[in-house]
Protein backbone atom coordinates (compact mmCIF):
# COMPACT_ATOMS: atom_id res chain seq x y z
CA UNK A 1 0.00 0.00 0.00
CA UNK A 2 1.39 3.57 -1.40
CA UNK A 3 1.23 6.07 1.86
CA UNK A 4 -0.50 8.34 0.15
CA UNK A 5 -3.12 6.11 -1.07
CA UNK A 6 -5.85 7.82 1.64
CA UNK A 7 -5.84 10.90 -0.41
CA UNK A 8 -6.40 9.45 -3.94
CA UNK A 9 -8.81 6.47 -3.17
CA UNK A 10 -12.08 6.14 -4.19
CA UNK A 11 -12.76 2.67 -3.65
CA UNK A 12 -16.41 1.52 -4.68
CA UNK A 13 -16.86 5.08 -6.78
CA UNK A 14 -14.03 4.49 -9.29
CA UNK A 15 -15.50 3.91 -12.85
CA UNK A 16 -15.41 0.63 -14.24
CA UNK A 17 -13.03 2.73 -17.04
CA UNK A 18 -10.93 3.59 -13.95
CA UNK A 19 -10.89 -0.16 -12.24
CA UNK A 20 -9.86 -1.32 -15.39
CA UNK A 21 -7.16 1.25 -16.24
CA UNK A 22 -5.67 1.03 -12.79
CA UNK A 23 -5.49 -2.85 -12.74
CA UNK A 24 -8.35 -2.39 -10.13
CA UNK A 25 -11.27 -5.14 -12.04
CA UNK A 26 -12.43 -7.44 -9.90
CA UNK A 27 -10.48 -6.26 -6.52
CA UNK A 28 -13.52 -4.26 -6.27
CA UNK A 29 -17.37 -5.10 -6.10
CA UNK A 30 -19.09 -5.05 -8.85
CA UNK A 31 -21.59 -2.07 -8.32
CA UNK A 32 -20.55 1.95 -9.02
CA UNK A 33 -21.17 3.56 -5.98
CA UNK A 34 -22.15 7.89 -5.43
CA UNK A 35 -20.14 9.39 -2.87
CA UNK A 36 -22.90 9.70 -0.81
CA UNK A 37 -23.75 6.44 -0.93
CA UNK A 38 -20.31 5.50 0.78
CA UNK A 39 -20.74 8.12 2.98
CA UNK A 40 -23.96 6.82 4.08
CA UNK A 41 -22.65 3.35 4.49
CA UNK A 42 -19.94 4.62 6.77
CA UNK A 43 -22.18 6.82 9.18
CA UNK A 44 -24.31 3.36 9.23
CA UNK A 45 -21.37 1.05 10.38
CA UNK A 46 -20.36 3.95 12.50
CA UNK A 47 -23.76 3.40 14.51
CA UNK A 48 -23.34 0.22 14.68
CA UNK A 49 -20.94 0.45 16.91
CA UNK A 50 -20.96 -1.14 20.28
CA UNK A 51 -18.40 1.60 22.27
CA UNK A 52 -17.75 5.32 21.47
CA UNK A 53 -13.68 3.56 21.44
CA UNK A 54 -14.53 1.21 18.90
CA UNK A 55 -16.36 3.97 16.78
CA UNK A 56 -13.06 5.64 16.85
CA UNK A 57 -10.76 2.68 15.98
CA UNK A 58 -13.38 2.60 12.97
CA UNK A 59 -13.04 6.40 11.70
CA UNK A 60 -9.64 6.76 12.37
CA UNK A 61 -8.70 3.84 9.85
CA UNK A 62 -11.21 5.72 7.72
CA UNK A 63 -9.06 8.75 7.96
CA UNK A 64 -6.18 6.57 7.03
CA UNK A 65 -7.66 4.90 4.18
CA UNK A 66 -9.50 7.06 2.74
CA UNK A 67 -9.37 10.86 3.84
CA UNK A 68 -12.03 12.22 1.47
CA UNK A 69 -14.83 10.27 2.32
CA UNK A 70 -13.50 10.40 6.27
CA UNK A 71 -13.83 13.96 5.98
CA UNK A 72 -17.26 14.19 4.03
CA UNK A 73 -18.41 12.17 6.82
CA UNK A 74 -17.40 14.25 9.77
CA UNK A 75 -17.84 17.84 7.96
CA UNK A 76 -21.73 16.75 7.45
CA UNK A 77 -22.02 14.85 11.22
CA UNK A 78 -20.44 16.97 13.22
CA UNK A 79 -22.09 17.07 16.32
CA UNK A 80 -22.34 13.37 16.32
CA UNK A 81 -18.78 12.91 15.30
CA UNK A 82 -16.82 15.78 17.25
CA UNK A 83 -17.30 13.59 20.46
CA UNK A 84 -16.16 10.67 18.74
CA UNK A 85 -12.95 12.34 17.24
CA UNK A 86 -12.41 14.90 19.66
CA UNK A 87 -12.98 15.03 23.15
CA UNK A 88 -14.15 13.24 24.86
CA UNK A 89 -13.57 9.98 23.46
CA UNK A 90 -9.59 11.24 22.25
CA UNK A 91 -9.06 10.84 26.25
CA UNK A 92 -9.59 7.14 25.77
CA UNK A 93 -8.00 6.59 23.07
CA UNK A 94 -4.87 8.23 24.17
CA UNK A 95 -4.75 6.30 27.52
CA UNK A 96 -5.28 3.06 25.05
CA UNK A 97 -3.42 4.27 21.94
CA UNK A 98 -0.16 1.85 22.62
CA UNK A 99 -2.93 -0.63 22.36
CA UNK A 100 -5.39 0.59 19.43
CA UNK A 101 -2.29 1.04 16.98
CA UNK A 102 -2.58 -0.55 13.73
CA UNK A 103 1.16 -1.48 12.98
CA UNK A 104 0.93 -0.82 9.41
CA UNK A 105 -0.55 2.76 9.71
CA UNK A 106 1.64 5.68 9.17
CA UNK A 107 -0.19 8.97 10.22
CA UNK A 108 2.45 11.53 11.59
CA UNK A 109 5.98 11.92 12.86
CA UNK A 110 7.43 10.41 15.64
CA UNK A 111 10.39 12.44 16.70
CA UNK A 112 12.56 10.61 19.45
CA UNK A 113 14.74 12.51 21.63
CA UNK A 114 17.31 9.89 20.51
CA UNK A 115 17.01 11.68 17.10
CA UNK A 116 18.58 15.13 18.73
CA UNK A 117 20.89 16.30 16.40
CA UNK A 118 19.17 14.76 13.51
CA UNK A 119 15.47 16.03 13.89
CA UNK A 120 16.03 17.99 10.04
CA UNK A 121 16.71 14.44 8.48
CA UNK A 122 13.38 12.86 10.36
CA UNK A 123 11.27 15.72 8.62
CA UNK A 124 12.72 15.30 5.10
CA UNK A 125 11.06 12.02 5.67
CA UNK A 126 7.49 13.42 5.92
CA UNK A 127 5.88 12.43 2.16
CA UNK A 128 3.57 15.24 1.44
CA UNK A 129 4.98 18.82 0.46
CA UNK A 130 4.60 21.94 2.70
CA UNK A 131 2.65 21.07 5.40
CA UNK A 132 0.70 24.77 6.23
CA UNK A 133 -0.07 24.03 9.86
CA UNK A 134 1.39 20.71 12.52
CA UNK A 135 -0.15 20.44 16.11
CA UNK A 136 2.78 19.22 18.37
CA UNK A 137 2.93 17.27 21.88
CA UNK A 138 5.31 15.42 24.03
CA UNK A 139 2.59 14.06 25.47
CA UNK A 140 3.57 15.16 28.99
CA UNK A 141 0.27 16.27 29.99
CA UNK A 142 -2.94 15.35 27.96
CA UNK A 143 -6.22 16.35 28.86
CA UNK A 144 -6.79 15.72 32.45
CA UNK A 145 -4.48 12.23 32.06
CA UNK A 146 -1.62 13.18 32.75
CA UNK A 147 1.34 11.66 31.54
CA UNK A 148 0.87 9.48 28.65
CA UNK A 149 3.77 9.56 27.02
CA UNK A 150 3.96 8.94 22.64
CA UNK A 151 0.03 8.19 23.21
CA UNK A 152 -0.70 11.51 22.83
CA UNK A 153 -0.31 11.56 19.09
CA UNK A 154 -4.01 10.55 19.31
CA UNK A 155 -4.05 14.18 20.72
CA UNK A 156 -2.76 15.57 17.74
CA UNK A 157 -4.36 13.59 15.24
CA UNK A 158 -7.72 14.28 16.74
CA UNK A 159 -7.00 18.66 16.68
CA UNK A 160 -5.46 18.28 13.48
CA UNK A 161 -9.12 16.05 11.98
CA UNK A 162 -11.04 19.32 14.06
CA UNK A 163 -8.52 21.75 11.83
CA UNK A 164 -9.95 20.02 8.90
CA UNK A 165 -13.71 19.70 9.52
CA UNK A 166 -14.12 22.94 11.55
CA UNK A 167 -11.79 25.17 9.67
CA UNK A 168 -11.34 23.96 6.16
CA UNK A 169 -7.69 23.04 6.11
CA UNK A 170 -6.76 20.62 3.41
CA UNK A 171 -5.79 17.56 5.32
CA UNK A 172 -2.88 17.24 3.32
CA UNK A 173 -1.26 20.13 4.32
CA UNK A 174 -1.51 18.79 8.19
CA UNK A 175 1.25 17.22 10.03
CA UNK A 176 0.35 15.08 13.29
CA UNK A 177 3.66 15.28 15.89
CA UNK A 178 4.39 13.43 18.85
CA UNK A 179 8.10 14.14 20.36
CA UNK A 180 9.24 10.78 22.01
CA UNK A 181 10.87 12.00 25.29
CA UNK A 182 9.95 8.88 27.04
CA UNK A 183 7.45 8.98 29.74
CA UNK A 184 7.58 8.97 33.58
CA UNK A 185 4.32 7.03 33.72
CA UNK A 186 4.91 3.55 35.32
CA UNK A 187 1.93 1.86 33.87
CA UNK A 188 3.34 2.58 30.69
CA UNK A 189 6.97 1.55 31.18
CA UNK A 190 5.88 -1.89 32.33
CA UNK A 191 3.72 -1.71 29.58
CA UNK A 192 5.04 -4.96 27.10
CA UNK A 193 2.25 -2.89 25.05
CA UNK A 194 3.69 0.50 24.90
CA UNK A 195 5.46 1.57 21.48
CA UNK A 196 7.16 4.67 22.99
CA UNK A 197 11.04 4.87 24.43
CA UNK A 198 10.41 2.89 27.90
CA UNK A 199 13.13 5.28 29.84
CA UNK A 200 12.65 8.44 32.27
CA UNK A 201 11.44 11.88 30.31
CA UNK A 202 15.02 14.01 30.47
CA UNK A 203 15.58 16.82 32.45
CA UNK A 204 14.69 20.69 31.74
CA UNK A 205 18.41 21.48 29.98
CA UNK A 206 18.21 18.68 27.54
CA UNK A 207 14.28 19.48 26.93
CA UNK A 208 14.50 22.91 26.06
CA UNK A 209 17.43 21.96 24.03
CA UNK A 210 15.73 19.69 21.95
CA UNK A 211 12.86 21.63 21.70
CA UNK A 212 14.67 24.26 19.92
CA UNK A 213 15.82 21.84 17.34
CA UNK A 214 12.77 20.66 16.29
CA UNK A 215 11.22 24.21 16.18
CA UNK A 216 14.15 25.44 14.82
CA UNK A 217 14.18 22.58 11.97
CA UNK A 218 10.43 22.97 11.35
CA UNK A 219 10.68 26.73 10.81
CA UNK A 220 13.72 25.77 8.13
CA UNK A 221 12.32 22.84 6.18
CA UNK A 222 8.47 24.90 5.76
CA UNK A 223 8.95 28.38 6.68
CA UNK A 224 5.75 29.28 6.77
CA UNK A 225 4.29 26.16 9.04
CA UNK A 226 1.76 27.10 11.59
CA UNK A 227 3.07 25.22 14.78
CA UNK A 228 0.23 24.38 17.77
CA UNK A 229 2.10 23.11 20.75
CA UNK A 230 -0.69 21.24 22.64
CA UNK A 231 -0.35 19.75 26.36
CA UNK A 232 2.82 20.26 27.44
CA UNK A 233 3.16 19.83 30.99
CA UNK A 234 2.56 23.05 33.18
CA UNK A 235 6.31 23.08 34.10
CA UNK A 236 7.17 23.62 30.84
CA UNK A 237 4.27 24.91 28.30
CA UNK A 238 4.12 28.53 29.76
CA UNK A 239 8.14 28.51 29.52
CA UNK A 240 7.91 27.15 25.78
CA UNK A 241 5.71 29.86 24.73
CA UNK A 242 7.58 32.61 26.64
CA UNK A 243 10.92 31.14 24.31
CA UNK A 244 9.34 30.89 20.99
CA UNK A 245 6.87 32.96 20.83
CA UNK A 246 7.89 35.71 19.23
CA UNK A 247 10.83 33.54 16.89
CA UNK A 248 8.24 31.22 14.93
CA UNK A 249 4.35 31.47 13.92
CA UNK A 250 3.09 29.55 17.09
CA UNK A 251 0.70 29.16 19.98
CA UNK A 252 0.05 27.14 22.91
CA UNK A 253 -3.60 25.99 22.09
CA UNK A 254 -4.02 24.86 26.49
CA UNK A 255 -3.03 28.28 27.09
CA UNK A 256 -4.26 30.32 24.62
CA UNK A 257 -6.46 28.96 23.14
CA UNK A 258 -8.24 27.66 26.10
CA UNK A 259 -7.53 31.65 27.45
CA UNK A 260 -9.35 32.91 24.44
CA UNK A 261 -12.56 30.33 24.52
CA UNK A 262 -12.92 30.75 27.92
CA UNK A 263 -12.44 34.68 27.51
CA UNK A 264 -15.44 34.86 25.03
CA UNK A 265 -17.87 32.82 27.17
CA UNK A 266 -17.09 35.84 29.97
CA UNK A 267 -17.54 38.15 27.84
CA UNK A 268 -21.45 37.25 26.81
CA UNK A 269 -21.80 36.01 30.73
CA UNK A 270 -20.88 39.80 32.01
CA UNK A 271 -23.66 40.79 29.59
CA UNK A 272 -25.70 38.78 31.20
CA UNK A 273 -25.17 40.00 34.79
CA UNK A 274 -25.40 43.31 33.93
CA UNK A 275 -22.83 44.44 36.59
CA UNK A 276 -19.95 46.26 35.35
CA UNK A 277 -16.14 44.89 34.22
CA UNK A 278 -14.45 46.63 37.54
CA UNK A 279 -17.36 45.20 39.79
CA UNK A 280 -15.94 41.43 38.69
CA UNK A 281 -14.19 39.41 41.20
CA UNK A 282 -12.38 36.25 39.05
CA UNK A 283 -11.71 33.05 41.54
CA UNK A 284 -9.65 29.98 40.20
CA UNK A 285 -9.22 27.12 41.55
CA UNK A 286 -6.18 25.65 40.02
CA UNK A 287 -3.30 27.23 39.36
CA UNK A 288 -1.41 25.13 36.39
CA UNK A 289 -0.24 26.56 33.11
CA UNK A 290 -3.88 26.40 31.54
CA UNK A 291 -5.35 28.07 34.96
CA UNK A 292 -2.44 31.07 34.21
CA UNK A 293 -3.05 31.44 30.58
CA UNK A 294 -6.85 31.79 31.46
CA UNK A 295 -6.31 34.35 33.68
CA UNK A 296 -3.86 35.84 31.34
CA UNK A 297 -6.69 36.42 28.60
CA UNK A 298 -8.92 37.77 30.78
CA UNK A 299 -6.63 40.40 32.68
CA UNK A 300 -6.11 41.85 29.45
CA UNK A 301 -9.52 42.05 28.64
CA UNK A 302 -9.95 43.64 32.03
CA UNK A 303 -7.15 46.55 30.64
CA UNK A 304 -8.66 46.67 26.86
CA UNK A 305 -12.25 47.01 27.66
CA UNK A 306 -12.05 48.00 31.01
CA UNK A 307 -9.61 50.78 30.89
CA UNK A 308 -7.83 49.59 33.53
CA UNK A 309 -4.35 49.83 34.86
CA UNK A 310 -1.86 46.90 34.98
CA UNK A 311 -2.20 46.75 39.28
CA UNK A 312 -5.80 47.49 38.64
CA UNK A 313 -6.56 44.65 35.92
CA UNK A 314 -4.46 42.52 38.28
CA UNK A 315 -6.49 43.09 41.85
CA UNK A 316 -9.40 41.74 40.10
CA UNK A 317 -7.95 37.75 40.29
CA UNK A 318 -7.09 35.73 42.86
CA UNK A 319 -5.96 31.53 42.12
CA UNK A 320 -6.32 28.89 45.09
CA UNK A 321 -4.07 25.48 44.10
CA UNK A 322 -3.44 22.46 46.38
CA UNK A 323 -1.95 24.68 49.48
CA UNK A 324 -4.41 27.32 48.88
CA UNK A 325 -4.87 30.93 48.08
CA UNK A 326 -1.60 31.62 46.01
CA UNK A 327 0.26 34.86 48.17
CA UNK A 328 3.50 35.59 48.48
CA UNK A 329 3.83 35.02 52.23
CA UNK A 330 1.93 31.57 52.79
CA UNK A 331 5.51 30.10 53.43
CA UNK A 332 6.45 28.09 50.04
CA UNK A 333 8.46 28.85 46.76
CA UNK A 334 6.12 29.48 44.21
CA UNK A 335 6.07 28.38 41.09
CA UNK A 336 7.28 30.93 38.60
CA UNK A 337 4.14 30.67 36.44
CA UNK A 338 2.16 31.75 39.74
CA UNK A 339 3.76 34.67 40.58
CA UNK A 340 2.05 37.23 38.61
CA UNK A 341 -1.37 36.61 39.96
CA UNK A 342 -0.13 36.03 43.70
CA UNK A 343 -1.71 38.10 46.03
CA UNK A 344 0.10 39.92 48.19
CA UNK A 345 -2.91 42.50 50.26
CA UNK A 346 -4.12 39.38 52.33
CA UNK A 347 -2.43 41.29 55.36
CA UNK A 348 -0.70 37.83 56.39
CA UNK A 349 -4.11 35.63 56.23
CA UNK A 350 -3.75 32.23 54.59
CA UNK A 351 -6.67 30.72 53.74
CA UNK A 352 -5.94 27.14 53.03
CA UNK A 353 -9.06 25.90 50.90
CA UNK A 354 -11.23 26.67 48.54
CA UNK A 355 -14.61 27.24 50.82
CA UNK A 356 -12.22 29.84 53.07
CA UNK A 357 -11.59 31.73 50.24
CA UNK A 358 -14.98 32.41 48.75
CA UNK A 359 -15.72 33.78 52.09
CA UNK A 360 -12.60 36.29 52.00
CA UNK A 361 -12.83 37.00 48.00
CA UNK A 362 -16.63 36.60 47.54
CA UNK A 363 -16.17 36.57 43.68
CA UNK A 364 -18.84 36.49 40.97
CA UNK A 365 -16.92 34.23 39.11
CA UNK A 366 -15.33 30.91 39.81
CA UNK A 367 -13.44 28.58 37.65
CA UNK A 368 -12.16 25.27 37.72
CA UNK A 369 -9.19 24.30 36.09
CA UNK A 370 -7.76 21.68 38.70
CA UNK A 371 -8.89 18.23 37.20
CA UNK A 372 -10.51 17.49 41.01
CA UNK A 373 -14.07 15.64 40.31
CA UNK A 374 -16.86 17.78 42.56
CA UNK A 375 -14.62 20.23 43.91
CA UNK A 376 -17.82 22.60 43.65
CA UNK A 377 -19.76 21.01 46.59
CA UNK A 378 -23.63 21.64 46.43
CA UNK A 379 -22.43 23.69 49.28
CA UNK A 380 -20.02 26.11 47.33
CA UNK A 381 -22.65 26.41 44.68
CA UNK A 382 -25.21 27.52 47.09
CA UNK A 383 -22.92 30.06 48.79
CA UNK A 384 -22.15 31.66 44.80
CA UNK A 385 -25.74 31.96 44.80
CA UNK A 386 -26.49 33.87 48.12
CA UNK A 387 -23.51 36.24 46.84
CA UNK A 388 -24.63 36.66 43.01
CA UNK A 389 -28.23 36.83 41.43
CA UNK A 390 -26.28 35.28 38.39
CA UNK A 391 -23.07 33.23 39.60
CA UNK A 392 -20.58 32.25 37.23
CA UNK A 393 -19.38 28.93 37.69
CA UNK A 394 -17.24 27.79 34.63
CA UNK A 395 -16.00 24.20 35.55
CA UNK A 396 -13.63 23.60 32.97
CA UNK A 397 -11.25 20.63 33.73
CA UNK A 398 -11.27 17.60 30.74
CA UNK A 399 -12.58 14.99 31.05
CA UNK A 400 -15.90 14.66 32.04
CA UNK A 401 -14.94 12.85 34.97
CA UNK A 402 -12.78 15.36 35.94
CA UNK A 403 -15.11 18.08 35.63
CA UNK A 404 -15.28 20.40 39.53
CA UNK A 405 -18.99 20.23 39.09
CA UNK A 406 -21.99 18.97 36.83
CA UNK A 407 -24.52 20.75 35.01
CA UNK A 408 -27.22 19.47 37.01
CA UNK A 409 -25.76 19.54 40.70
CA UNK A 410 -24.94 23.30 39.35
CA UNK A 411 -28.66 24.27 38.14
CA UNK A 412 -30.07 22.28 41.57
CA UNK A 413 -28.39 24.31 43.57
CA UNK A 414 -28.44 27.95 41.89
CA UNK A 415 -32.11 27.86 41.43
CA UNK A 416 -31.24 27.76 37.94
CA UNK A 417 -29.81 31.03 38.12
CA UNK A 418 -26.30 29.97 37.43
CA UNK A 419 -24.34 30.98 34.06
CA UNK A 420 -22.58 27.84 33.29
CA UNK A 421 -19.93 26.71 31.07
CA UNK A 422 -18.02 23.42 31.22
CA UNK A 423 -15.08 22.39 29.36
CA UNK A 424 -16.94 18.93 28.07
CA UNK A 425 -20.70 18.76 27.55
CA UNK A 426 -23.56 18.21 29.61
CA UNK A 427 -26.85 16.81 29.02
CA UNK A 428 -29.41 19.23 29.33
CA UNK A 429 -31.59 20.19 32.34
CA UNK A 430 -34.64 19.61 32.90
CA UNK A 431 -36.53 21.82 35.90
CA UNK A 432 -39.36 19.71 37.50
CA UNK A 433 -41.03 22.83 38.91
CA UNK A 434 -40.96 25.15 35.61
CA UNK A 435 -40.53 22.20 32.92
CA UNK A 436 -38.28 24.16 31.37
CA UNK A 437 -35.27 22.82 29.79
CA UNK A 438 -31.74 24.48 30.15
CA UNK A 439 -29.05 23.74 27.55
CA UNK A 440 -25.13 24.20 29.02
CA UNK A 441 -22.70 25.68 27.74
CA UNK A 442 -19.23 24.30 26.37
CA UNK A 443 -16.06 26.15 26.41
CA UNK A 444 -14.12 24.10 24.37
CA UNK A 445 -11.25 25.08 22.33
CA UNK A 446 -12.62 23.78 19.14
CA UNK A 447 -14.42 27.06 18.76
CA UNK A 448 -11.37 29.00 18.93
CA UNK A 449 -7.87 27.39 17.31
CA UNK A 450 -9.07 26.19 13.91
CA UNK A 451 -10.21 29.92 13.63
CA UNK A 452 -6.69 31.30 14.12
CA UNK A 453 -4.96 28.11 12.51
CA UNK A 454 -6.83 29.50 9.11
CA UNK A 455 -6.17 33.30 9.82
CA UNK A 456 -2.77 32.47 10.36
CA UNK A 457 -2.46 30.02 7.60
CA UNK A 458 -3.95 32.25 4.99
CA UNK A 459 -2.32 35.20 5.86
CA UNK A 460 1.03 33.71 6.25
CA UNK A 461 1.70 35.45 9.53
CA UNK A 462 5.45 35.70 11.01
CA UNK A 463 4.50 35.45 14.66
CA UNK A 464 1.01 34.64 15.99
CA UNK A 465 0.28 38.18 18.81
CA UNK A 466 -1.64 38.37 21.30
CA UNK A 467 -3.62 40.84 20.22
CA UNK A 468 -4.42 37.99 17.17
CA UNK A 469 -5.68 35.65 19.43
CA UNK A 470 -7.38 38.82 21.55
CA UNK A 471 -9.23 39.44 18.34
CA UNK A 472 -10.28 35.66 17.99
CA UNK A 473 -11.86 35.52 21.40
CA UNK A 474 -13.83 38.91 20.83
CA UNK A 475 -14.74 37.46 17.45
CA UNK A 476 -16.37 34.65 18.77
CA UNK A 477 -17.98 36.57 22.01
CA UNK A 478 -19.71 38.55 19.03
CA UNK A 479 -20.68 35.83 17.19
CA UNK A 480 -24.06 34.45 18.97
CA UNK A 481 -27.07 35.04 16.91
CA UNK A 482 -30.02 36.89 18.91
CA UNK A 483 -31.67 33.27 19.05
CA UNK A 484 -28.53 32.27 20.96
CA UNK A 485 -28.52 34.90 23.39
CA UNK A 486 -32.23 34.60 23.91
CA UNK A 487 -31.72 31.01 25.01
CA UNK A 488 -28.76 32.09 26.93
CA UNK A 489 -26.03 30.27 25.32
CA UNK A 490 -22.65 31.53 25.72
CA UNK A 491 -21.34 30.21 22.75
CA UNK A 492 -22.94 29.34 19.33
CA UNK A 493 -24.39 25.96 18.36
CA UNK A 494 -22.09 23.72 17.34
CA UNK A 495 -23.98 23.38 13.73
CA UNK A 496 -22.45 26.35 13.08
CA UNK A 497 -18.99 26.00 14.19
CA UNK A 498 -17.81 26.23 10.39
CA UNK A 499 -19.44 29.18 9.64
CA UNK A 500 -17.69 31.01 12.95
CA UNK A 501 -14.33 29.74 12.08
CA UNK A 502 -14.33 32.02 9.29
CA UNK A 503 -15.14 35.15 11.35
CA UNK A 504 -12.60 34.11 13.96
CA UNK A 505 -10.39 33.75 10.59
CA UNK A 506 -11.34 37.55 9.41
CA UNK A 507 -10.44 39.19 12.73
CA UNK A 508 -7.10 37.24 13.18
CA UNK A 509 -5.97 38.26 9.51
CA UNK A 510 -7.08 41.79 9.92
CA UNK A 511 -5.14 41.95 13.19
CA UNK A 512 -1.92 40.39 11.57
CA UNK A 513 -2.04 43.04 8.94
CA UNK A 514 -2.82 45.95 11.46
CA UNK A 515 0.56 44.78 13.08
CA UNK A 516 2.52 44.27 10.10
CA UNK A 517 3.18 40.92 10.57
CA UNK A 518 1.25 39.21 7.64
CA UNK A 519 3.18 38.21 4.46
CA UNK A 520 0.48 36.92 2.22
CA UNK A 521 0.25 40.44 -0.55
CA UNK A 522 -3.30 39.42 -1.60
CA UNK A 523 -4.76 39.03 2.15
CA UNK A 524 -2.93 43.00 2.64
CA UNK A 525 -4.44 44.31 -0.04
CA UNK A 526 -7.71 43.19 0.47
CA UNK A 527 -7.91 43.71 4.10
CA UNK A 528 -6.84 47.20 3.44
CA UNK A 529 -9.29 47.64 0.84
CA UNK A 530 -11.80 47.40 3.85
CA UNK A 531 -13.50 45.12 1.76
CA UNK A 532 -14.55 42.63 3.99
CA UNK A 533 -17.42 40.57 2.02
CA UNK A 534 -14.06 39.86 -0.34
CA UNK A 535 -12.21 38.72 2.65
CA UNK A 536 -14.61 36.45 3.81
CA UNK A 537 -15.05 35.42 -0.33
CA UNK A 538 -11.68 34.87 0.00
CA UNK A 539 -11.28 32.39 3.06
CA UNK A 540 -14.27 30.63 2.17
CA UNK A 541 -12.85 30.11 -1.87
CA UNK A 542 -9.63 28.30 0.72
CA UNK A 543 -11.58 25.95 2.68
CA UNK A 544 -11.45 22.50 2.29
CA UNK A 545 -14.42 20.64 0.78
CA UNK A 546 -14.29 17.06 0.51
CA UNK A 547 -15.33 15.92 -2.40
CA UNK A 548 -14.07 13.34 -5.46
Amino acid sequence: MYINEKYISIGTSFSINERIKNNLYGLIPTVVETFEQQVTRCLEQVRSKNSDLDKYIYLIHLRYNNSVLFYRLLIDNLEELIPIVYTPTVGEACIKFSHIYNPVDYDGLYISIKDKGNVSKVLDNWPYENPEITVITDGSRILGLGDLGINGMGISIGKLSIYVGVAGINPIRTLPIVLDLGTNNLKNLDDPMYIGLKQKRPRDLEFFDFLDEVMAALSFKWPNIIIQHEDFSSKHALSLLKRQKNKYSMFNDDIQGTGAVILAGLINAFKITNIELKMHKILFFGAGSAAIGVGLQIYDHFIKAGNMTINEARDHFWFVDTKGLVTFDRGDKLDQHKTFFARKDNKSQQFKDLKSTIEYVKPTCLIGLSTMKNAFTPEIIKRMTELNKNPIIFPLSNPLKNSECTYESAMLNSECRVIFASGSMFQPFNDSFSHKLYYPSQGNNMYIFPGIGLGAILSQTKTISDDMIYSSSVALANSLTDEERASGLLYPRLNRIREVSVKIAVEVIKESVVEGIATNKEIIDIVNSKDEIKLINYIQNKQYNPSY
